[in-house]
């Protein structure tokens, strides 16, 4: 008996070691306003497709469960509930994380996380992002010293997004990511990433003009008129993320890439992003010539109704929409070396050029999601 004995004490030991340390992971929370919506979790692959690894529904008082049976390796994670979401990182180790927070404010990291320390790590470093205390050197000394390369790379790339000035920064976190992880399909897709975006800073620098506008330069001002006569500065925008889109409304290409940018306005525009649109319409010299000088006034007129008409049949239903009804000569034109339309420059919080020549909703909304 006992031989039997002792393999039963083994095996109680056993399945105590088995429950203490269990192998899946389970990620659960309370979030207030979020009832009978659903909740996913994404893995992400910075500058690629999210991809959707399990979903749940919460209850009527916001809970929710989700259990992954094997566990989630080291890496970044998006969890999304309707229209939000925040991201988690982890090392791997989890076992048991729980998140409570309100929906309403849930995209600010406005929300407590328990039992992921670089999860409750990058919560705070959100927090300070938001509020503006970090500087490119303050970003450099988390990626330097931080141990877990995944948060490093998740907060270089959210902090410096498509801002080709300082790629050195996320350049040294992919660095420590493929030296952690080699060849991993991570870091090679964050590399990529960040081989295309030197490629596009390049490119963009020199369609605009040699240099005239460079992501991460702050962003000329423009101060114009609507067409009611109000005056409108796009430095008053501070602090909203702007796509300064240059269109006019004899322009085809334009028109057709106005519902793409109506369809990205309406979607984010209660986060923080607005248009501001600046019309090429009116008369420069040479049109000008073409009329007797009383003619002109009429003419001008004329070329500000068609603007107007545009603006009401295309459904650009933001308030900033100005020009000086110059045409070509337009002066916030050519401040920002605009010779062919349509022509956009994403402005982030700080006033700084993001991205330039974005066409198309999928294009304006992946440079958006990484200014906002």
């Amino acid at each position: 008996m006992k031989p039997l004995l002792r393999f039963a004490g083994y095996f109680m030991l056993l399945s105590l070691l088995t429950a203490c340390n269990p192998k899946g992971l389970v990620i659960e929370g309370e979030i207030a306003n979020a009832a009978n919506l659903q909740v996913f979790v994404d893995e992400v692959r910075l500058g690629k497709a999210s991809n959707v690894l399990n979903k749940a529904d919460l209850g009527a008082d916001g809970s929710f469960k989700l259990s992954f049976e094997d566990g989630l390796p080291a890496g970044i994670y998006n969890l999304r509930i309707g229209a939000k979401r925040v991201n988690l990182v982890f090392d791997g180790s989890e076992k048991q994380v729980k998140l409570t927070g309100n929906l309403e404010n849930l995209q600010n990291y406005e929300l407590t996380v328990n039992g992921s320390g670089d999860s409750h790590t990058l919560v705070k470093v959100m927090q300070g992002l938001f509020r503006r205390e970090y500087k490119p050197e303050d970003i450099m000394a988390f990626v330097d010293t931080v141990k877990n390369p995944h948060l490093g790379v998740f907060v270089a790339y959210t902090a410096l997004g498509q801002n080709a000035q300082f790629i050195n920064i996320q350049q040294k976190a992919a660095e420590k990511l493929n030296s952690a992880y080699p060849d991993s399909e991570a870091a090679t897709a964050y590399m990529t990433y960040l081989a295309n975006l030197q490629q596009q800073a390049q490119a963009q620098a020199a369609q605009a003009g040699g240099g005239l506008i460079q992501v991460g330069m702050p962003a000329p001002d423009i101060r114009m008129k609507s067409p009611n006569g109000k005056e409108y500065a796009l430095s008053e925008l501070r602090g909203k993320v702007v796509l300064l889109d240059f269109w006019a409304s004899w322009c085809g290409p334009c028109r057709r890439e106005n519902p793409s940018v109506v369809e990205v306005y309406n979607r984010y525009k209660s986060q923080g992003f607005t248009v501001f649109s600046v019309s090429l319409d009116g008369l420069d010299s040479r049109s000008m010539a073409r009329y007797q000088p009383g003619d002109v006034d009429r003419a001008l007129e004329g070329q500000k109704q068609r603007w107007v008409e545009a603006i009401n049949q295309d459904g650009l239903a933001w308030e900033y929409h100005v020009s000086d009804l110059k045409k070509w000569e337009s002066t916030a034109g050519q401040s920002y070396g605009v010779s062919s339309i349509p022509r956009t420059f994403l402005i982030d919080r700080e006033g700084n050029i993001a991205a330039v020549n974005l066409r198309g909703a999928a294009a304006i909304e992946q440079a958006l999601k990484q200014a906002l």
